[in-house]
């Protein structure tokens, strides 16, 4: 496995990569969900490439950059296990000079659920991912179902901005309880880690309401909410019945539905989804 920093080191080790090339963007701190994407790019691709950067221009002024868990040597031997061929580590100097000035924004599915309350945050996501597109050069991308606007924001984009590149969603992973992997699960303590599984009762009493032909969005909404709500150490931050297209809230479901949610427990804030139909 290659391991480079720079862009010229990038560009030079990219060059020789038998093709297609499938490609797994992260932030580190791997956990099960990010090899299963590697394990599917593996799958499909002859080469596997994958970054690992902390991007600062996702993250707002009240966020947890500064404690972002970070841990390089494990996450880069976990890429090697699983059959990365190049690794790509730059530091915010690399992606982002003195005199950066360039942003790629999208508009319209930006702007409710995550993009509501994190003003600022997919400008920073969607730049990135450009930036690591035209660096990588991949055939294929790789992107978990968890974040699920993240995952539609960067479909259109690379759609709006011809990028070559299919965009490949994986389904999300689970931990036994049905708490869907994340980075920011370390920082539970034990009563949080507990408590978060409602973050899953919720969607689940949602989903099986669904499955006996219930189809008022915000009868299922207010199922969520209830049950978040029951749980004292969990506060609903939001919960959206959308369309799975265009993110906009329904009053109906009647096709496929993107039924998702972010909660604080305790101090962390976790989203989860459920698609519908």
């Amino acid at each position: 496995m290659k391991i480079v920093t720079t862009l010229p080191e990038l560009r030079s080790a990219r060059r020789i990569l038998p093709e297609p090339v499938g490609f797994v963007p992260t932030m580190g701190t791997l956990h099960a969900g990010h090899i299963s994407l590697v394990q599917a790019a593996r799958a499909e691709c002859a080469s596997v490439a994958a970054s690992i950067f902390v991007n600062p221009t996702q993250f707002g002024p009240t966020e947890d950059l500064a404690r972002y868990p970070r841990d390089l040597p494990r996450d880069l031997a976990l890429l090697e296990a699983a059959g990365v061929d190049l690794v790509w580590t730059p530091t915010p100097e690399v992606m982002y000079p003195s005199d950066f000035q360039t942003w790629v924004e999208v508009e319209g599915l930006t702007r409710p659920l995550e993009g509501e309350l994190r003003p600022g945050h997919f400008r920073g996501v969607t730049t990135v991912v450009a930036k690591l597109f035209n660096a990588v050069g991949p055939d294929k991308a790789y992107f978990g179902q968890k974040d699920a606007q993240q995952a539609a924001v960067i479909r259109r984009m690379t759609k709006d901005l011809d990028f070559p590149i299919e965009i490949v969603v994986c389904p999300t992973l689970r931990e036994a309880d049905g708490l869907a992997m994340s980075s920011r699960n370390t920082y539970l303590n034990p009563d949080e880690r507990q408590a978060a599984t409602v973050l899953f009762r919720a969607l689940s009493a949602a989903k099986s309401a669904y499955d006996s032909g219930e189809r008022d969005a915000e009868k299922l909404r207010a199922l969520v909410r209830d049950t978040v709500n029951a749980e004292p150490l969990a506060r609903l931050q939001y919960v959206s019945c959308a369309d799975d297209d265009t993110l906009e809230e329904l009053t109906q479901v009647t096709g496929k539905a993107l039924l998702s949610m972010a909660v604080y427990v305790g101090k962390t804030r976790l989203i989860d989804n459920f698609v519908m139909g």
